[in-house]
């Protein structure tokens, strides 16, 4: 089963297309915020969660309890693909619906192999994926540059190091997020 979580309008053939709203005519309307979900543990193959992600989970608790349910129903092995606007581009800081940023760094906070590699560091990451008993591998992360930086490194007028100096001191430099991350079952089993 592949699941397009918070559809909207962008429905897609073979996937069971999910959304809070029946305005868009999904498949199946839920709303996410609310567990358990319909599907049962270990039925889901793939998820894709485009821009929709930084609409959950204002609460804390809830958050938490969205990547739980998303950890319940995955297989071992399934593939999450999480698209979300860059936390510093006006695409996410003018929409008020918009409740949580969401970055590669706090996605692996969920991953068993990450907090063991952060615990020996001695870092103070919080490790959910152990405190919570669930294990998502980050397998890609990528920053994707807002149309005029993308042409720009694309045109060589600026080099990929200019491209994330801007980035670390500039808003609107990075326009998407997207990341790929795999369920980990049993939590914890993943090498380091």
């Amino acid at each position: 089963m592949k699941l397009n979580l918070g559809c909207g309008h962008n429905k897609r053939q073979g996937w069971v297309n999910v959304d809070y709203s029946d305005i868009c005519d999904p498949d199946i309307v839920v709303d996410l915020e609310q567990v358990p979900w319909p599907w049962p543990d270990d039925s889901v193959d793939e998820v894709l969660m485009s821009h929709v992600l930084e609409h959950l989970g204002g609460e804390t608790r809830t958050y938490l309890n969205i990547w739980r349910e998303l950890y319940r129903v995955c297989k071992n092995g399934a593939r999450i693909l999480i698209f979300v606007p860059h936390p510093r581009h006006d695409d996410f800081l003018v929409d008020p619906t918009h409740v949580r940023a969401i970055l590669p760094e706090g996605v692996a906070l969920f991953s068993q192999k990450e907090n063991r590699r952060t615990i020996r560091g001695g870092y103070a990451n919080t490790p959910l994926g152990m405190q919570m008993g669930i294990d998502f591998d980050m397998v890609q992360a990528e920053l994707v540059p807002a149309p005029w930086y993308l042409k720009a490194r694309k045109s060589g007028a600026m080099s990929a190091a200019e491209l994330v100096s801007a980035g670390e001191r500039w808003n609107n430099v990075y326009k998407e997020v997207r990341m790929l991350v795999r369920a980990v079952k049993p939590a914890g089993s993943g090498s380091d």
